[in-house]
This record gives C-alpha cells, structure tokens and sequence, in this order.
C-alpha cells in the first residue's frame, strides 16, 4: 500500500483511509475488530473517526465509533503502528447530545473537552489527526449547496479556534490540524490567520469527492488547497452506495440509503444522482468492472486526492473495496466518465 504525507505535517499515511461511521450502528465491536484486523494486513495504517459516530448520531449511539477503535488499539497493543483521526462535531441546534448541541462550538472550552473525551474513548493519550467536522459559520455544507447571507449566525472567530488547537498541540493532546466540509474562503483564511499570527497551519481538509459529486475540482479547491500544501482526504466515494449500483438493481437493496430516513441523506437520492448513478454502472460494465471499481479507481487515481476514506459493512466489501486501489482506469475510459460528468454535472454535492 502507498504512502503519503498529510500537507507540511510529519504524518505518513496508506492512501486508503478506514472510516468508522458504520460501527456501533450497522456493525458491532466484533465487526469493527475484523475490519481493523484485515486492514492492517492490507497495508493500511490510517484510520478516521468523530465524536458523533456513529451516523446518523443518536444519542444511544454517539461515540461508539471511538470507543470500538479504542478497543482494538487496547486489546491489539498497535497505537504506535497506526494513524488516528478524529473529528469534533461543529454547531448544530438539533444534536443535543454532544457537547450541549446548541451551545456546542469550536471556541477553547468546547475544543478542551471534545479533545479530552475522545481521548478517554480511544484510550490514548494523542490524537494524530485533528479535524472541525463542519465550520462554525455559516457554510452550505452536507448537500446544501448555495450561500444564503440570511443564514448568518455567531460563529468563533478562526484565529480563536487556531490558538485553542495550538495550546491542546502544545500539551501534546492533538497532533496535526485539519478541517472539513470547507470552502475555498475557508482554506485561504486558515491559513491566512495561521500566517500572520504564528499559528497551527492546518494540514488536511476532509470533503467530499466522487463520480457524481465533484465540487472539490470544479470550484478550484484543487489549486487552492494543492498551492496552500494542504491534503484532500475524500470521504463518500461510493455516495453511501449509490455508485455501487446496488440500489438500481433494488431499490430497497440493505444498505444506508433504505435503513435511514431519506431526510438523512437526500443527495444521494436526487433524481439526478440516481441517473448519474445508472451512466457510471453501465459505463463500468461495459468496461469488465464493478461500479464500485469504477467509482473507487476513479477517486484512488486523482492527483489532488491524498487518501481516500472507506467505509465497509463486511469483510466482503472492505476487500472490493481495497482491491480496487490496483486498477489502473484508460485514458478512453477517463474521458468517457468526464463526458457523463458534463452532461449531469456534480448531482450528488
């Protein structure tokens, strides 16, 4: 497995991320050990959580992602081996159970104890990886696409939020910074703030990236974040299993797009996406390919892509989906994929 570095930090990761959102709702602890288990021997030493996981978050639930990874690092005595980053959650009225929900923010005090309750779920004493699940200001994020001034709310200054990481770095609690679901404003002002104060520079941002949701490219987030050395860690390759191809062949197929409510993820059900979804699996058949291979080459193939982040729900997917790294997608077939993107152009952000 490949390696890469995390933008200006000394972290080296596998170019295929773990992602945990899945375990303590769709998989249980023997599950997760299992993944964690035939990702090692796969080559793989980054793994990515938050708080809130598993998702949807629910109160019963939220933090068991962290706390079954916890486990393993426990039980398997690896923590030196392996890459571990965590997300705290941003501010959101309806998410009461973490941190306060309303009150929740990436300010000092709020950071403080998001950091040190992660700690004490993973069961250990450093976080290699930092990351702001979502900005404190008001940003179109998780499927909302357009800007809305009238959306504005209070939010924590990022100068605020970069000295808060910096002491928690000082400390040795957190290593490496990073955001998430950001913008290119968002990019430039981290940085910014981070050049003209003497702060933490942020090393990594985590969005979203695949076939049918290609806005990391499309709005130049790509030079920006490729001239600022900032790391693209992809998350949603596969559209929560839309580009599987599995919910064409049955739309109740088992999976997260039937087991949730369609309030949960509507961009994955946009009738756009869906149609998206359809060109992408026939132009990969065509091809002798899964539509998984295909969505997961395309997204392990892209210059600006760092690592991409997989999730699995059996040992079954996670090997597909690891296999695929191997693939090697023609110049032909790449030119045939871009030509869907022009026609339904970026459906799933």
């Amino acid at each position: 497995m490949d390696q890469v570095q995390l933008g200006g930090s000394h972290l080296h990761v596998s170019r295929i991320c773990l992602g945990t959102m899945t375990w303590g709702e769709q998989n249980t602890e023997a599950d997760a050990h299992s993944q964690l288990d035939y990702a090692v021997e796969r080559g793989i030493n980054f793994i990515d959580t938050a708080e809130m996981y598993p998702a949807p978050s629910r109160a019963e639930t939220q933090g068991t992602s962290e706390r079954h990874l916890g486990s393993w690092l426990k039980k398997t005595g690896r923590r030196d081996k392996m890459v571990i980053a965590t997300k705290a959650a941003g501010p959101n009225a309806s998410v009461t159970w973490v941190r306060g929900g309303r009150a929740r923010n990436f300010d000092a005090a709020n950071l403080r104890a998001a950091v040190e309750t992660s700690l004490r779920r993973l069961q250990i004493e450093h976080i290699d990886l930092y990351q702001l699940h979502w900005p404190s200001r008001n940003v179109p994020v998780f499927g909302n696409n357009v800007f809305l001034p009238k959306r504005e709310r209070a939010s924590v200054p990022i100068e605020d939020t970069l000295s808060a990481l910096g002491d928690l770095i000082k400390e040795g609690k957190i290593g490496a910074i990073g955001i998430s679901n950001e913008s290119n404003w968002g990019v430039s002002e981290f940085i910014k703030q981070s050049e003209l104060k003497g702060l933490p520079r942020i090393a990594t941002i985590q969005n979203l990236y695949n076939l049918s949701a290609r806005g990391f490219e499309t709005s130049l987030l790509d030079e920006t974040c490729y001239r600022d050395n900032v790391s693209l860690l992809a998350y949603s390759p596969l559209a929560f299993g839309q580009l599987t191809g599995k919910y064409l062949d049955n739309p109740k197929a088992h999976g997260r797009l039937s087991l949730f409510p369609p309030t949960w993820s509507p961009r994955y059900l946009r009738p756009a996406t869906v149609a998206a979804a359809a060109r992408y699996a026939q132009l990969a058949r065509e091809h002798g390919l899964t539509p998984t291979q295909l969505a997961l080459a395309w997204c392990y193939s892209r210059w600006f892509v760092a690592a991409t982040i997989i999730g699995a729900t059996s040992l079954e997917q996670l090997q597909h989906n690891i296999d695929a790294y191997s693939i090697r997608l023609p110049l032909d077939l790449i030119k045939q994929i871009d030509q869907i993107h022009a026609t339904i152009t970026n459906p799933g952000q």
